[in-house]
């Protein structure tokens, strides 16, 4: 679970279940000179526990839980989203309902109107979070220990930066000690025995890179499901490659994976 694959519109998903279980513990209905229960006294809330409140409870779970899960899994047919949304939606409308027709002599009390917003704000959320560029966003960002100039510009001393110049990706590496190794030694006197040709493969040696856009990392194994995302401006190591256009990438909490798209990468 990589608490970074949250974006702004699910903290105010969060939110909108955490303000929904505060709405809950305050009086449905109020009636002058009289107090009134919440809504866990079903005698006077009638259905707006389960309608309003639960079903809410339930829909926050289902979005926040499809940011942990591969988009293919999915219940009776539809994503885990999809039904959050529905539920969400469904929610909202019994809140309303909830707030228009109330009993005899009754008014809504704070938890009918705070549960109505509450749940305006989770289907909202969840219908148009996504088109919305402002709720997109990471809701944790990446960590950045030092800033990274723009794609293509010459990078500063970063996290882990090997002070190399910036070379295409594909060009000939310059010499770089290997990973946690030490320095290829330099040719000895003219005359002296010379070390076999390295094998395919041999000649690459570790290196820092970034990418240009947000890249998902597949685990070694070959399974479909993302380990990690790789994000813009943050450094990682290339310990291996394999074939043209694929890398065994490192990121900075130690995780490895494969990087299948390395168009357009920035080296360090």
């Amino acid at each position: 679970m990589n608490i970074r694959s949250l974006t702004r519109g699910d903290g105010v998903v969060i939110g909108a279940a955490a303000l929904l279980f505060i709405a809950s513990f305050l009086d449905f209905y109020s009636v002058t000179g009289a107090d009134m229960p919440s809504v866990w006294n079903t005698d006077y809330s009638g259905l707006a526990l389960p309608a309003i409140f639960l079903l809410g409870f339930v829909a926050a779970g289902l979005l926040i839980a499809s940011r942990f899960q591969p988009e293919s899994r999915k219940v009776l047919g539809l994503p885990l989203a999809a039904w959050g949304t529905v539920l969400a939606v469904a929610a909202a409308w019994n809140a309303l309902w909830s707030l228009i027709v109330c009993p005899v002599r009754a008014d809504p009390g704070a938890g009918c109107i705070l549960s109505f917003l509450a749940a305006l704000a989770l289907a909202g959320v969840a219908v148009a979070g996504p088109k919305i560029p402002a709720l997109a966003g990471q809701l944790v960002p990446e960590p950045r220990p030092a800033a990274v100039p723009p794609f293509g510009g010459q990078p500063g001393a970063g996290y882990g930066y090997p002070g190399a110049q910036q070379q295409p990706y594909g060009s000939t590496p310059q010499p770089v000690p290997p990973y946690g190794g030490t320095p290829t030694p330099a040719p000895g006197p003219q005359g002296a025995a010379q070390a076999p040709t390295p094998g395919p493969g041999a000649d690459f040696s570790p290196f820092w890179f970034a990418v240009p856009v947000a890249r998902p990392l597949f685990p070694e194994d070959g399974s479909h499901t993302p380990i990690a995302e790789l994000a813009p401006g943050t450094w990682y190591l290339a310990v291996e490659q394999r074939g043209e256009s694929t890398l065994i990438a490192q990121t900075q909490d130690g995780r490895r994976g494969v990087l299948n798209d390395t168009s357009g990468i920035q080296r360090g």
